[in-house]
């Protein structure tokens, strides 16, 4: 692995950076780091972080969750859907906290946190692998998702027309991120990230009431069983595991916090964690307006005999259908480029600091349209891509999300053994390892079975 040194500021320097931003080496281009992705612009207001946040938190996972309802039954699916909402909540202020802990530092992406309280070295290996496979991962499964709302579009609308394979589908909504990509940074995203929001609030509110106004299906069953399968406990208990990951799966929006809080400006009288907090709240209030109605509606109307999807399970009217699934479009386009943003701030790091190759338009556009081509070939080939949400959820987003925040605390502030912040954090950190093995264990027997 390529390894990245933290500067005194929180930005990642390079032998080729001058003093002021002036221009760098003898290229005539100004400072890298006014250049890359993250750094480029810091005039972002504070809805933006709430419109970037919802945007990547909100994902396609609200739509199975109450198919990981189905496993958990009512008591414990319901305390599992608010005590992830709470300790996601709790170390998403942590982070926030922790993003200029240091007077006049800055830590502009995760890994750099992680440097900052683990070290140079092993600081990078904890945290890069995790933060790519989740940010890759769940680009991967939104070019999936992408692809198969598009196609169910198609279908809705149009019955009788000829029908094309989902890799076709999958392509069409690849070509909008060879031309979104091209975006230099978070703040020139801020419209796609609007309509993302707005959208994922609106197909998550058609989901829950249009299951409502289906009432409950009949023969509903709410017993700890899959459909047409005979109960056993290893059904159960594996089914349990898997639902875990994918509610993990719903609360991945930490690993672009920090790059968000890059973009605000911060003064010493207002730092950035007064309007980034502001915005998280907001947020926070969207995703549980968003995730607990269509958790509880869904499975309240469709009992064990809920699907993965729970648009799948909607039957009319068909209209509503087909612009609930447009709408999952445009919200999967909004998240792509949200995670995407910080997989490309990493690669033009690499190739400009590491590799010393020129930053610029040419750059920008290859090493932008190869990753979008990846994850498009990746998508195509394995289109099952999206079954491995209970592992993923498990591996990375579990401890990505919800305790390694809480060692990072730990390590940096010290808190006193006993004291609440210190029985606070340790909470978190059992909780999120045992959810990292459950959930990890239950997604892989689903992939093998």
């Amino acid at each position: 692995m390529v390894g990245y040194d933290v500067a005194a500021n929180g930005s990642v320097p390079s032998e080729m950076d001058k003093e002021n931003g002036e221009e760098v080496g003898n290229t005539g281009e100004k400072d890298i780091d006014s250049w890359l992705p993250m750094t480029s612009s810091r005039n972002a207001k504070w809805y933006y972080s709430a419109f970037h946040n919802v945007t990547a938190m909100v994902g396609a996972g609200v739509l199975s969750l109450p198919h990981a309802m189905r496993y958990m039954g009512w008591g414990p699916g319901v305390v599992v859907l608010v005590l992830s909402w709470v300790i996601t909540l709790y170390t998403l202020w942590q982070m926030v906290e922790m993003h200029e802990m240091v007077p006049g530092r800055r830590f502009d992406r995760y890994h750099e946190l992680g440097q900052y309280a683990f070290g140079e070295k092993l600081g990078l290996w904890i945290v890069v692998p995790q933060q790519l496979i989740v940010e890759v991962g769940v680009d991967i499964v939104y070019m999936v998702t992408g692809g198969q709302s598009l196609q169910k579009f198609h279908n809705t609308v149009c019955v009788n027309c000829k029908s094309f394979g989902q890799s076709v589908w999958i392509i069409i909504f690849a070509s909008a991120h060879f031309v979104l990509s091209q975006l230099p940074n978070f703040n020139s995203i801020v419209g796609v990230s609007v309509a993302a929001a707005v959208m994922s609030l609106s197909y998550s509110t058609i989901a829950w009431a249009a299951s409502a106004s289906e009432g409950q299906t009949e023969g509903i069953s709410y017993a700890y069983q899959e459909p047409g399968h005979r109960i056993t406990t290893p059904n159960l208990v594996f089914g349990i595991f898997t639902s875990l990951g994918d509610v993990a799966f719903a609360y991945a929006g930490h690993n672009v916090v920090l790059e968000i809080q890059a973009t605000i400006p911060s003064t010493a009288e207002r730092p950035s964690k007064i309007p980034m907090w502001r915005g998280v709240v907001v947020a926070y209030i969207v995703v549980a307006i968003c995730y607990f109605p269509v958790a509880i509606v869904g499975y309240w109307a469709f009992g064990n005999q809920v699907t993965d999807n729970i648009l799948v399970d909607l039957r009319h009217p068909s209209w509503l259908i087909a612009a609930a699934n447009m709408m999952v479009v445009i919200h999967v386009i909004g998240s792509y480029q949200i995670y995407a943003m910080a997989v490309f701030d990493m690669m033009e790091t690499v190739l400009v600091k590491k590799m010393h190759f020129p930053p610029g338009i040419v750059l920008r556009l290859v090493a932008r349209s190869l990753y979008v081509a990846f994850t498009c070939f990746m998508a195509v080939t394995f289109p099952f891509f999206s079954d491995l949400l209970g592992f993923l959820g498990g591996f990375a987003f579990a401890p990505t999300t919800y305790f390694l925040p809480c060692i990072m605390w730990l390590a940096i502030y010290k808190p006193k053994r006993w004291s609440l912040s210190w029985i606070t954090n340790w909470i978190c950190i059992i909780l999120g390892v045992m959810l990292m093995f459950v959930s990890s264990i239950g997604g892989l027997r689903s992939i093998i079975k």
